[in-house]
């Protein structure tokens, strides 16, 4: 794939060329299988509106597959749904941005098992986009200093793909995802907060759904937006 543009800056020439996820079939949220998780080619996908996740096969082996979800869940920045118990849990907790990167990530893998895709290779590659300001976490502190919850992913223009969270206490999780979301409504231009897959847990914060063809005309609308975290 050739190099591309974004607000976030230049990103070089991919090895590996990705399906277009315009040219899936409707209804199908796995575009194409294989490719490497190399931190360029993962910039190119999200991009082009794909993320990676493994993919179980038959055999019990898992392969690497580039998914871009129909419908998309996404969440509107002026649309989150903050309740009276939730804003009670943002008042008790301390919230940071990008202060524990790795270990965010790390957590969203061991706690439960939705998670369990994030392999050591996973933490490789994101933490080195962390380093080159690409990755970002949110981070929520509990008052005796512990990481009770969090979440982490991808910012390329002006989109902020949601890759995974996780909590420890009661409403940690959701302190993060509004806490973000106050982040991003402050910065200047338009912007998509990315979930991947609507749940009963996020449409209770605000998430709604969008179409794939709705999302990657959006994607392609903000993607040389200057990003929020710089």
């Amino acid at each position: 794939m050739q190099e591309i543009s974004t607000g976030s800056g230049q990103i070089p020439p991919s090895p590996w060329s990705l399906a277009d996820p315009r040219a899936a079939q409707p209804g199908s949220d796995l575009v194409c299988i294989g490719a490497e998780l190399d931190p360029v080619t993962v910039l190119h996908a999200y991009a082009m509106g794909l993320f990676p996740m493994h993919v179980e096969m038959d055999a019990g082996e898992q392969e690497l597959g580039w998914w871009s979800p129909d419908p998309r869940g996404i969440l509107r920045l002026d649309q989150v749904i903050v309740s009276r118990s939730l804003r009670k849990s943002i008042r008790k907790l301390a919230v940071t941005f990008d202060q524990d990167f790795e270990q965010v990530m790390r957590a969203c893998w061991r706690v439960g098992g939705d998670g369990n895709w994030i392999t050591d290779e996973f933490i490789e590659t994101y933490t080195y986009l962390h380093e080159r300001g690409f990755a970002h976490s949110v981070e929520v502190w509990n008052s005796g200093g512990d990481l009770v919850g969090g979440l982490y992913g991808i910012e390329l223009g002006g989109l902020f793909a949601g890759e995974s969270m996780f909590h420890r206490e009661r409403d940690a999780s959701k302190v993060a995802f509004v806490s973000l979301v106050e982040k991003l409504r402050g910065c200047p231009g338009a912007r998509i907060f990315d979930v991947q897959w609507q749940t009963e847990h996020l449409e209770s914060l605000g998430v709604t759904q969008i179409s794939r063809n709705k999302y990657l005309e959006e994607l392609a609308s903000v993607v040389h937006t200057r990003p929020c975290f710089g």
